[in-house]
């Protein structure tokens, strides 16, 4: 009998542990065709399918043992664990919003945000210190320099003094200060919705890829390439989904296109902090029992 990813008994994950889903929804990420990004059908010189797919095994023990640890020390472990197995960074972003989520779902409390929001309201000096060790060493690509809270500066004692600092700019820093809301109240859901509409996975996952750019742009590309190149990728991704409907061969050569012009400039256009929301939103929605494990389609 073969299930739908959407099932009323989803909610029953006793089988799979917190470290397992996050591994699942790092593979469901990469493996779906997003425009733009590393996937089955296109690396980029540097890095490839198999070192995200190595990375989200990598750091399985870390969120697998989150509840038992700091938010710092478990994001600077699944850090350190990547580099280790890759050499590079793969999944800084997914790490900052996978390891709060794990942490969550072992608080028990009536929701999934409710949990982060405990999680966010008891972080530390420690664990500002342990996650801006983690975000030097990923080295992650436009950040640049700032007059304060610069990210090669000592650490503040208030992780989320900075991350409101950045929110302005980094859609991941925005979810310490929004409570995870893009990823929980948006992004999850959409998800859930496409597949209840009839999507494959696949299709689900790429469709709200897409939706997320006309949304809100990307923040690692407007810290790549300015805010004139991030609101051309908002009108590209809101071209698309005025297209047509996925499987549809206008909405299809739409894709294709983007994808082109987001591959034209090397990796400069490649829209990973959306893909960090994606890998977050489906690790949420097999944590709260919303999708179930299932084969890739």
């Amino acid at each position: 009998m073969t299930h739908s990813p959407v099932d009323s008994k989803a909610s029953d994950r006793s089988r799979w542990s917190l470290g397992q889903l996050a591994a699942l929804a790092c593979t469901w990420e990469v493996c779906a065709a997003k425009p733009g990004n590393v996937h089955r059908g296109a690396d980029f010189d540097d890095v490839t399918v198999g070192d995200f797919l190595t990375s989200g095994l990598a750091i399985t023990p870390w969120i697998q043992s989150a509840g038992e640890t700091s938010l710092g020390a478990a994001v600077l472990g699944c850090v350190e664990s990547t580099r280790d197995a890759v050499g590079t960074n793969t999944n800084l972003g997914m790490v900052l919003l996978l390891v709060p989520l794990a942490k969550a779902a072992n608080r028990s409390l009536d929701s999934l945000e409710d949990g982060v929001r405990s999680v966010l309201d008891s972080l530390t000096p420690e664990d500002s210190r342990d996650v801006y060790q983690a975000i030097n060493l990923a080295q992650p690509g436009g950040l640049g320099r700032r007059d304060s809270m610069d990210i090669r500066a000592e650490a503040p004692e208030d992780l989320l003094a900075a991350m409101r600092h950045a929110s302005e700019r980094d859609r991941v820093a925005k979810q310490y200060v929004s409570g995870f809301e893009d990823v929980l109240r948006v992004v999850a859901p959409n998800l859930v919705g496409h597949l209840e509409a009839g999507l494959s996975l696949s299709q689900a996952i790429v469709h709200e890829h897409i939706a997320c750019l006309s949304r809100w742009g990307d923040s690692l590309i407007v810290r790549k390439c300015g805010e004139k190149i991030d609101q051309r990728v908002r009108h590209l991704a809101g071209a698309i989904l005025e297209s047509g409907n996925p499987g549809e061969e206008s909405y299809h050569q739409a894709v294709s296109d983007f994808d082109f012009w987001l591959r034209s400039d090397g990796r400069r256009r490649n829209p990973g902090t959306t893909a960090d929301l994606i890998c977050a939103a489906l690790f949420a929605a097999l944590v709260q029992g919303q999708l179930r494990p299932q084969a890739w389609s």
